[in-house]
């Protein structure tokens, strides 16, 4: 294995954690405004939060995705035909939670139905991300020609659907720490009520995904101190999240909470290392980065791009984030944050 492919496999790692721990909070807003908000100025104060950022995070996906394309092309083969309907149901749910945003500004009369679509596509991405991921991890039905040729009980059992929970609930909690940081009035104290209760159940939901981890995944037999280490970085985190709200400390508790969504992804791709696909049929079938990659060439020339093109990327998400730090008040306006 060469350094450009392990760089390549670090960096989409990268990408895909940079979108759960900026549209991981996004998702737990989107499905906030049917869980929290209860009526139309809480859930216009609710959407407010994330009105000017919300598609700027959708663009970590997409680059997640064009890399794995032009770096990983028997990679991105096989997980996109193999997984072609739990990724159409992503896509829907990105879909119709984008649209949401601007017909529910436009359309008086059907503004609660586009707020309902609003939570619902923001429910449908990151569980059917959990289902992909956690049933990835466990090895799917590849052949030697790296076709998937899967059956529903490869996609929908304990493990995956654990996984989807868990990271849905991350994702609202991520939310709720968001909405505690951006907001003042009920939503403000709604939220920390919120987080504060649902930490118990994530608590609980984090130990049974360890324990269905070790007994459904290869992980702890090839990499035991790695994967340990990551799980306890996951609860470590989840308890300095409970805590730090618990003492009205808002931003650490956001920022811990992205982390452990981080962790998580940390976690599913060292796992795979150096796999990026493993078969259930025969381990001779798996999928590994030095075999899924472009040519030295085409690494050579995306490396050189990306990592010029990179600082200003992160420049301009810092910066955007900066203009609009301040707190979405329940006592103005909502129309100006749209």
């Amino acid at each position: 294995m060469s350094g450009l492919q392990l760089f390549w496999f670090v960096l989409i790692g990268i990408l895909f954690s940079g979108f759960f721990f900026l549209e991981g909070f996004d998702f737990g807003v989107g499905m906030s405004t049917k869980t929290l908000a209860f009526n139309e100025e809480e859930e216009n104060q609710v959407i407010a939060t994330i009105g000017p950022v919300w598609d700027g995070n959708e663009v970590w996906l997409v680059t997640a995705g064009g890399a794995m394309f032009a770096s990983f092309p028997f990679w991105y083969a096989s997980l996109f035909s193999g997984y072609y309907l739990i990724l159409l149901l992503i896509l829907v749910g990105l879909i119709i939670r984008g649209v949401s945003f601007e017909f529910r500004g436009k359309s008086q009369k059907h503004k609660s139905l586009w707020t309902w679509t609003l939570a619902i596509g923001s429910f449908m991405v990151p569980f059917f991300f959990g289902i992909l991921f956690t049933s990835l991890i466990q090895g799917m039905p590849i052949d030697a020609n790296g076709d998937m040729m899967a059956t529903f009980t490869d996609y929908i059992n304990p493990l995956s659907l654990v996984g989807a929970i868990a990271l849905t609930l991350l994702s609202y909690l991520h939310g709720m720490n968001y909405l505690a940081l951006k907001t003042t009035g009920p939503v403000r104290i709604k939220a920390k009520n919120h987080a504060q209760a649902l930490y118990w159940v994530l608590y609980a939901g984090l130990a049974l995904f360890s324990i269905l981890l070790y007994f459904n995944t290869d992980f702890f037999e090839n990499n035991f101190m790695l994967t340990t280490a990551f799980l306890v970085v996951m609860v470590a985190l989840t308890v300095i999240a409970n805590v730090a709200l618990n003492r009205h400390k808002e931003l650490l508790a956001f920022i811990a909470s992205g982390f452990t969504i981080v962790a998580l992804v940390a976690l599913l791709f060292t796992g795979l290392f150096p796999r990026v696909m493993i078969s259930s049929i025969s381990p001779e079938y798996d999928i590994l980065i030095q075999n899924a990659t472009s040519t030295p060439y085409t690494l050579r020339i995306m490396s050189m791009v990306s990592l010029t093109i990179l600082p200003f990327v992160l420049g301009y998400i810092a910066w955007s984030y900066y203009i609009f730090r301040g707190r979405i008040r329940h006592d103005e306006p909502m129309e100006e944050h749209y």
